[in-house]
């Protein structure tokens, strides 16, 4: 009895481990509620944490430079998983507030960017980028352009028309 049960309890985390890689979102909101080590088991070591407001915290969980996502798990001051989503939408995106947000607004949203970081001195810019999938499926770059200051000045969203689609077709 104990070696079928032992048996069916490691069926169920290999489960849980194969839900958490194909549908990472999905997984994730089915853990809300759950305490951090638990979400430290189904999802590993995340790739950054920021200290939030009013106690709470983010974990990064960034599948970029070549993946297109970003994944935050937040977690209320007691330790509770209050919310995981993908953070590299247009929703979250149109979110950012130029001329007030700054460079660590991007990183607590976003992650620190895994592409080279670009700087067009005629502009005075220093450009992060993040590849993303834009309405869903077409293969993007979201860029955040700060200035000296550190202070976002601009965003765009550039299609990656050579990259292809989730819908399995090459532009």
């Amino acid at each position: 009895m104990q070696i079928r049960l032992g048996r069916l309890l490691c069926a169920a985390a290999v489960a849980l481990s194969a839900c958490a890689s194909l549908q990472p979102e999905q997984a994730g909101q089915k853990l809300i509620g759950s305490d951090e080590g638990v979400v430290r088991s189904t999802f590993g070591t995340p790739t950054e944490v920021y200290q939030l407001a009013g106690g709470t915290r983010r974990w990064i969980y960034s599948r970029q430079p070549l993946g297109h996502e970003v994944y935050a798990a937040d977690f209320d001051a007691a330790g509770k998983l209050s919310n995981y989503r993908q953070m590299l939408t247009e929703n979250e995106i149109y979110q950012a507030k130029v001329g007030a947000w700054t460079k660590r607004d991007i990183e607590e949203r976003f992650g620190k960017p895994k592409e080279p970081v670009q700087y067009y001195a005629l502009m005075k810019r220093e450009a992060w980028s993040y590849r993303m999938y834009k309405d869903g499926y077409q293969t993007a770059h979201f860029s955040c352009y700060f200035d000296d200051q550190g202070v976002l000045q601009q965003t765009m969203i550039i299609v990656d028309a050579l990259g292809g689609d989730r819908r399995g077709r090459s532009r």
